[in-house]
């Protein structure tokens, strides 16, 4: 129960457990809980800054989620709890009181990775209503341990587009939020491999199935992808070896260059020309947008990079935000690189 205060008080009724501790938000602080006479355990904290936060409860040492609030952390392994401590003035990232935009749950067949896999799919508020209109689309890519349901549930991207979208912060658009997890047996990560399986599923059956089912522009200055972390390495990917594609581009806390153990990244081997020939890709794109945790230990290799880009004149914009390799980063990434886009 989020107290009027901004503490607050976390219960679990477990009269024969021994232990019980709460592990809260980024980091996993951990507070012990105390049992009542009536076998319930309690703990109070806070107050706590207005944000999304994560957390579990360990039972003699076993974690668990709270049986009580049925706020749940999406992905492969749906294991936390979410917890909304409110903002006043609201936070960006909050449901507020206004005009708000649909989400569908579409299922299709893949033919590349030959199972059936699910797309989100964020329409603006006048979409039903402005029916001789088209739209721009954003291909937004989760993280590793995510799926489709990570930029709706966690990343609140719909509620982000919604709320800039009221104060005409932002371009009406569609969000296509798809499983960026490979499926065929291939590995996963940032092999070429995989690479080339998630770029060629977005463009014979996701992209198609969007151009077939919604009134969405169809070229490329109306079309942009964006990822985090795992997401981020494909959107880089996929953005500039298929550059004539997109015209924006926003990559968000990936360890494709680096701050992770196995990283070992040569942009000229990657992507041919990037370094040698980058008017190509200034041409090209509208937007080079990259960001990361100012306490992520990406960020060094990040920076590095972005300066090497921008000593061999390769034009891209470059963001930090407080906090580690976390939501609130790629929430606040997305709210600043949404505003940018179809200008």
């Amino acid at each position: 129960m989020v107290n009027a205060d901004k503490t607050v008080t976390f219960t679990l009724n477990a009269p024969n457990a021994g232990e019980v501790v709460l592990m809260l938000g980024s980091g996993n602080p951990r507070y012990p809980m105390t049992k009542g006479e009536d076998g319930r355990w309690s703990v109070t904290v806070g107050p706590l800054k207005p944000e999304l936060y994560t957390y579990n409860i360990i039972v003699d040492g076993l974690r668990i989620v709270d049986p009580s609030n049925p706020e749940m952390q999406g992905g492969t392994a749906p294991g936390s709890n979410l917890l909304d401590v409110p903002g006043d003035p609201p936070r960006f990232d909050q449901i507020q009181d206004g005009p708000h935009g649909a989400v569908d749950i579409r299922t299709y067949f893949s033919k590349v990775q030959n199972v059936f896999r699910r797309v989100y799919i964020y329409t603006p508020p006048e979409y039903d209503t402005k029916t001789d209109k088209k739209y721009p689309v954003l291909y937004l890519r989760h993280g590793g341990g995510g799926n489709e349901t990570s930029w709706y549930n966690e990343g609140r991207a719909g509620i982000i587009m919604d709320n800039l979208l009221a104060k005409n912060m932002a371009e009406p658009m569609l969000i296509v939020m798809m499983n960026g997890n490979v499926e065929t047996g291939a590995a996963g990560g940032y092999n070429a491999e995989a690479m080339e399986i998630v770029a060629k599923e977005l463009f014979e059956d996701v992209i198609p199935l969007v151009e077939k089912n919604y009134r969405v522009y169809t070229d490329q200055k109306h079309r942009a992808v964006a990822g985090l972390s795992m997401g981020g390495g494909q959107s880089f990917y996929i953005g500039l070896k298929y550059v004539e594609k997109f015209d924006w581009l926003g990559v968000f806390s990936t360890g494709l260059f680096g701050g992770i153990q196995g990283a070992s990244f040569n942009a000229e081997e990657y992507i041919p020309g990037l370094l040698t020939n980058p008017t190509k890709f200034n041409n090209e794109l509208e937007l080079f947008y990259i960001t990361v945790g100012e306490q992520d230990s990406r960020i060094e290799y990040t920076g590095n990079l972005v300066n090497t880009f921008r000593e061999k004149r390769l034009d891209v914009v470059y963001e930090t935000f407080p906090g580690n390799h976390e939501w609130r980063v790629w929430r606040e990434s997305l709210y600043n690189f949404l505003p940018r886009l179809f200008r």
